[in-house]
Formats: C-alpha cells, structure tokens, sequence
C-alpha cells in the first residue's frame, strides 16, 4: 500500500498532524472520533482524493498530534484547533466530516466560525448531554481497549472484544496506533459528551448540514433525529440499515455510497463522486 502523505502544522498554538490525498477538487476535512487517529482512515481519504483534496486530522492527544499533560482536552479546544487548522492551511470555505467525537467537534466550531465551513457531514454524532440519556459506548471499555493497547496488548484485547467487525487490514492498524491515544483525552471526550449539548451547537450552526445515522448502536435514535429536524428543517438525514458506530471501518462500502448521496446533494463539486 502507497503511504498518505502527511504533514503538521502549528495552529492554536500547538503542532497538528495532518494526512492530505489528492490534488484539486472541493477542500474536505476528516475529523476522526475518540480513539481514532488519521491513519485509520487513510482507506476514506484515498477514496475522496479522486473528486477533492482532503485531510484528515489527528485530534490532538491522538496520532502524531501534540499531547501531553500540559493541555486541555475538551470540546471547546478541539474545536478551536479545527477551525485554527482551516485558517492556517488557507482551506475555507471547507467541507468537513466528523465521525463521532469528531461530530461533536465539528458542529461545536461551525456554531462559532461558519464562516470557515463550506457544509458539514456528522457522523453517528453523540447525542448525549445535559438532561439526556448517557452515550451508549461505556467508557470504562474504550478505556480497557486503550490501556492493553499501551501494554502492548492491543490486538489480543480488540480480538476479543464482542461485535468486532473490522477488516483484518483496518483492524491491525487500530492495534498499532492504537496507543498514540492519550487516556487524559479519553476521558475528557466523554466528559464532555455528558456535561455539554449538541443540539444548541446545531441550531446556531449557520451551514448546509447533513447527518448519516448507523443503524445498529444506538448512538442516535429516531428521537433525536426528530428533534435535530426541529431545529434545522433543512437537515439531510440518511440512516444506515445492519451496520455499527464504526461505519467507515465495519461496511465500508455502505459508508461510501452514504456519504457519497450527501455529499452531492449538498455541493456540486462532488456530483462525480463514486459510490
């Protein structure tokens, strides 16, 4: 397999690492989930290079991002990275796709510099928050699953643990960069997850939204699509029948044509993407 191309960058005040596929086209970044570093998602970005130039960032405290004790972890840090990385790179107005965590991160920043963002793809975001019901993924397992991989144990836990779905190719590589998460940003994530509201961050989100629902997992159920649609009546809405959280990883080929669909629907620069 040909190696992404990569870089870093200092933006918000500390170094963010990058992956970059392709050469022209619409400008699109990756906004991967909690335990989840850019590489595991070079499969998407290779696919998107052919209609865009996309990246996909390592979340600080996650892959080759800068980490360590010294910085904040939450929400709103994460945040201001993403729309600081867009400034920096010179790549606004930019289409962005967070999965989970990197949803949360996303709608967060588009609430407070739409201007920077083109549309934004939320995938399987957390709905959980204030007054609503937990995040359905308990902490304690990301946690386990991320403490055997910084014993070295990485691929023994993740081949046991229940449901797993993941090609073999994509599941060796979560084992390996695995341990580039930081425990302190595990836990930071999921704080937030519980103590702050997403849906406000989507009611004052001023850009072309759509949301690609797993089908299985229940990270987002048909309550909260409803009261997403409230909030924004011109929310493009897919949910993906018999596959998980992890979408890109468990049904890749689902995942395409999904994100594919809103893609086009949304911008015509992706009207020759390939399902």
């Amino acid at each position: 397999m040909e190696l992404p191309r990569g870089g870093h960058v200092r933006a918000n005040g500390i170094r963010q690492h990058y992956l970059h596929f392709g050469e022209r086209g619409a400008r699109l970044v990756i906004v991967p989930g909690i335990v989840s570093p850019a590489m595991l998602w070079t499969h998407v970005g290779g696919w998107l290079a052919a209609c865009s130039e996309c990246f996909v960032l390592d979340v600080r405290g996650r892959g080759l991002s800068e980490a360590g004790a010294h910085l904040e972890y939450g929400l709103d840090a994460c945040a201001e990275d993403l729309s600081a990385f867009v400034r920096e790179m010179q790549l606004g107005p930019a289409v962005i796709v967070g999965h989970s965590m990197g949803a949360r991160i996303a709608v967060r920043a588009a609430a407070r510099t739409s201007d920077l963002f083109r549309s934004l793809v939320l995938l399987d975001p957390p709905t959980s928050g204030p007054g609503r019901r937990r995040y359905p993924i308990p902490a304690e397992r990301t946690l386990a699953l991320l403490r055997a991989a910084h014993r070295g144990e990485a691929m023994s836990a993740l081949d046991s643990s229940a449901g797993t779905r993941w090609p073999e190719e994509l599941q060796r590589l979560r084992a390996e960069w695995l341990a580039t998460c930081d425990e302190r940003a595990v836990l930071a994530a999921y704080e937030d997850f519980h103590g702050q509201d997403m849906f406000s961050d989507l009611a004052r989100a001023q850009v072309p939204t759509s949301l690609i629902c797993a089908g299985e997992g229940g990270v987002v159920s048909e309550e909260d699509v409803t009261e997403m649609r409230r909030l924004r009546r011109d929310l493009d809405v897919v949910r993906l029948a018999g596959v998980g959280h992890q979408m890109q990883a468990e049904d890749f080929g689902a995942f395409r044509g999904a994100l594919a669909t809103v893609l086009r629907r949304h911008d015509q620069a992706f009207e020759r993407i390939s399902q």
